[in-house]
């Protein structure tokens, strides 16, 4: 039997972030490659949980955009690197999470698996650079997320309020 997911090493550099963190990641990690079907024998990847002047750091030097953003996602080259081959990289940022979950209305915990999961997808081929690259990508994030328990992260307090209307007030 293989292993259906990765190895996934967890590298906290900021204070901010608790075990907690740690542990939403690698369960949200988990249920990502158990969704993808994909066979993970033999693979890894390590999730970096920083701060946003590290973030930023590495949004300027791989995307040359200076100024911080909540996960980046670095997938590996193609080639094999030894026994255990690396899907990748993720980094993301705890003041812009924190700050974003704020701001949403969302527990920090829930957003911090979507960014979780979302840079996982990218590591896997998945984007968002046209409509249905991005319908896809959101479609897998619901149903991944939605087996951890965490509520659909694309509806907002607005879109909430607007369906909580009846149908003909909502037009």
């Amino acid at each position: 039997m293989t292993e259906p997911v990765p190895l996934i090493d967890v590298i906290v550099k900021d204070g901010a972030w608790d075990s907690s963190a740690e542990a939403a990641v690698r369960r949200a990690l988990t249920e990502a490659a158990v969704v993808s079907g994909s066979d993970f024998k033999d693979r890894m990847l390590a999730v970096l949980l920083t701060d946003d002047a590290s973030i930023r750091r590495l949004n300027a030097q791989w995307r040359h955009i200076d100024k911080p953003t909540n996960v980046l996602s670095f997938p590996a080259a193609s080639h094999r690197q030894g026994p255990v081959t690396s899907l990748g990289d993720i980094a993301i940022a705890y003041e812009t999470t924190a700050g974003e979950a704020a701001e949403e209305g969302k527990p920090f915990l829930d957003h911090l698996a979507h960014l979780a999961v979302h840079g996982f997808l990218h590591l896997l081929g998945h984007d968002h650079d046209t409509d249905a690259a991005a319908e896809k990508m959101e479609h897998l994030e619901r149903v991944i997320l939605a087996r951890l328990g965490v509520p659909d992260p694309y509806l907002t307090h607005e879109t909430l309020a607007r369906e909580a209307l009846p149908q003909h007030i909502r037009g």
